[in-house]
This record gives C-alpha cells, sequence and structure tokens, in this order.
C-alpha cells in the first residue's frame, strides 16, 4: 500500500510518518507535502499513485478541501486535523476517518484497516446489498401506511427522515418535522428499506444519509450525529459501528 502525507507543520508531518512506519510494514510512504499547489500538482501527475492520504486541513496556501476541487482523488482519505470543525466536510468529500490530532495510534491503526476494508470492496465492483437484492428478488418499501384513529397517512419512504424506538414503540419523523407511531419494530423495518440509503447507528435509532446535518466526534469511542429535522434524543454511532458507518457514507 502507498500512502501520501499532506501536512504542512514538520513535526505533526515526523510524527505520522514515524507511526505509520512503525505501525505497519507493508505500507511505503511516497511523499510529504505541504500546500494545496504542491498536492494538485502530485495528484494531477499520472506517474504517481497513492491508496491512501493522510490529509491536513489547514495548509501553508489554503484549506485541503479546496484540492477536491481542481482534481479527482481516487485515493482512500484520512482526514488529519487538531479541530473538531471541519468533520462535515471531511465526509462531504468521502473521507474513510477524521483523526484528532496528537493522532493516537490505535486510531490511526483502525483508519488504516477501515481503508483496507473500503478498497477490497471496490475491488469487488459490485454492492453486496444490491446483489443481494437481485438474487432474491427483494423490493425495498416505497411507502409506509401509517393509521391515525379513522385517518390513513401515506408516507413516502424517501419522505423520512429518521426512525427511532421509546419507550418500547416505534416512531419514524418525516422530512418536514412529523413524527409517526409505527406498527413495525426497528428490526422490521431494517429488513424492507435500502441499506444504501439508512442506516442504523445504534439498537434504537435508524437514519436517512439525508437527514445527516453535522457529525461530530464525541469522545475516544462515539460519534454523535446532529439531525435533521432536530430529533428530541441524543443520535450516537458506537465505536464498535463506526467502520460500517463510514463505509455507508462513502457509497
Amino acid at each position: 500500500m502507498k500512502a501520501l502525507i499532506i501536512e504542512d507543520e514538520l513535526p505533526a508531518q515526523r510524527n505520522l510518518q514515524r507511526n505509520i512506519e512503525n505501525l505497519f510494514n507493508d505500507i511505503t510512504i511516497v511523499g510529504c507535502l505541504d500546500s494545496v499547489q504542491k498536492s494538485i500538482e502530485w495528484l494531477k501527475d499520472g506517474n504517481n499513485l497513492a491508496d491512501i492520504i493522510f490529509m491536513d486541513v489547514e495548509l501553508s496556501d489554503g484549506m485541503c478541501f479546496e484540492i477536491f476541487d481542481h482534481v479527482t482523488v481516487n485515493a482512500k482519505v484520512v482526514i488529519t486535523t487538531a479541530f473538531n470543525d471541519y468533520a462535515i466536510k471531511a465526509f462531504k468529500v468521502n473521507s474513510i476517518d477524521y483523526l484528532l490530532k496528537p493522532v493516537d495510534p490505535a486510531e490511526l491503526s483502525a483508519a488504516v484497516e477501515r481503508c483496507r476494508k473500503a478498497m477490497s470492496e471496490r475491488q469487488k465492483n459490485i454492492d453486496p446489498a444490491a446483489l443481494q437484492a437481485a438474487l432474491t428478488g427483494t423490493k425495498y418499501k416505497s411507502r409506509f401506511i401509517i393509521r391515525i384513529g379513522e385517518r390513513i397517512i401515506i408516507l413516502d419512504t424517501e419522505d423520512i427522515a429518521y426512525f427511532y424506538s421509546e419507550e418500547k414503540s416505534t416512531f419514524t419523523v418525516s422530512k418536514d418535522g412529523q413524527r409517526y407511531l409505527l406498527d413495525m419494530s426497528l428490526d422490521a423495518i431494517q429488513e424492507v428499506i435500502d441499506p444504501s440509503i439508512f442506516f442504523r447507528i445504534s439498537r434504537s435509532c435508524i437514519v436517512s444519509i439525508k437527514s445527516i446535518a453535522k457529525i461530530d466526534r464525541f469522545d475516544v469511542s462515539k460519534l454523535r450525529i446532529t439531525l435533521m429535522p432536530e430529533s428530541s434524543f441524543e443520535a450516537f454511532v458506537s465505536r464498535i459501528r463506526i467502520g460500517d458507518f463510514m463505509s455507508w457514507l462513502e457509497k
């Protein structure tokens, strides 16, 4: 595996390089760059190849996100920064992980493993969920029928922001903020909705990709999700689900 480091602070660059060399005997560092312009030039050169890029946000001549405006980045990207503020931008450019400085070796190892997993899935060149649907003839649920007294409401699945359970009841919240009681469990719902659009972040919550407004690292073991419309509960992705969650975001 070939790795490129984009980092303008020399101590941080050296620390990251040292950690990579100590932790992984199969990763070769092919370059260390410190600016947006140098990174664009390097990535435009067809002779330069990288499987994974460790990328700081604030570089000597601008923000790393400018790189994606000028060149297609095919490598897996791991953002490394001292700030929490750029997480949502990082996920929008399909980064695999978001590591806060000083980078913890255990988190670095986990990020690299997520990159390996994503690369392996790409090499298979097929979406497992799509394959399963094709083989079984699965058709994902396009609408939910909701009964409120004598009234029947038809709620299209594409208009759902998230599902959640509370006190042994299951609810769905639409994109316009309406909450409805469902007569299905989250387990049953998970079986009939498109896994490329919805992800179960915890035992009590399933979210739509379009409902995610913000992602923050809550502590070393969780991500906190800000949902839109605003939820009445705190939504977290536990560490055990973070790898699958990051892969889902990248699809």
